[in-house]
């Protein structure tokens, strides 16, 4: 069942708690009906493809120590399955299929929630918080997941 909160509360620390608990999304008061129905699209697609086992590429991705398979929806990091949120596996398997390459904030956020509004930053960079203390084991030294200031994100190959 995805659970997106609604609060009027917009610290970052409220934020990662409530997706570090499970939220698959994280509104903040005010905003528009709109964006209420088009952030419920996006989850509604979003288990539509989970729920056909919709894959691209091959099923299992590698990179050092990071294993993805697509095909059941799950990542883990040292054999230990990773317990990502809906979102923060989207945002691995984004990454993941364009290895090596550095995807801007834009392309990331439309890719993710289906557009790109300037709250969807924030929102990103609350989700790669998140994931990123779940897959690097020292913070600021970045293994898997290197930050492109201004720009975006890249997924660095291990080899």
């Amino acid at each position: 069942m995805p659970i997106i909160v609604i609060s009027a509360r917009s610290e970052d620390d409220d934020k990662i708690t409530a997706l570090d608990a499970g939220a698959d999304d994280y509104l903040t008061k005010p905003f528009s009906v709109e964006e209420l129905l088009a952030r419920l699209r996006v989850t509604i697609r979003r288990l539509s493809m989970m729920n056909t086992g919709s894959n691209n590429d091959s099923s299992i991705y590698t990179n050092g120590s990071l294993k993805i398979d697509y095909s059941v929806g799950c990542a883990f990091l040292n054999g230990e399955e990773l317990k990502l949120t809906p979102i923060e596996f989207k945002l691995l398997c984004l990454l993941a299929k364009n290895t090596g390459k550095v995807l801007t904030h834009t392309y990331i956020t439309q890719n993710i929630w289906g557009r790109s509004w300037d709250n969807d930053l924030a929102s990103l960079r609350v989700f790669m918080v998140t994931l990123r203390k779940k897959l690097e084991p020292t913070a600021g030294s970045p293994e898997f997941i290197q930050t492109h200031v201004g720009i975006g994100y890249r997924m660095l190959k291990i080899e």
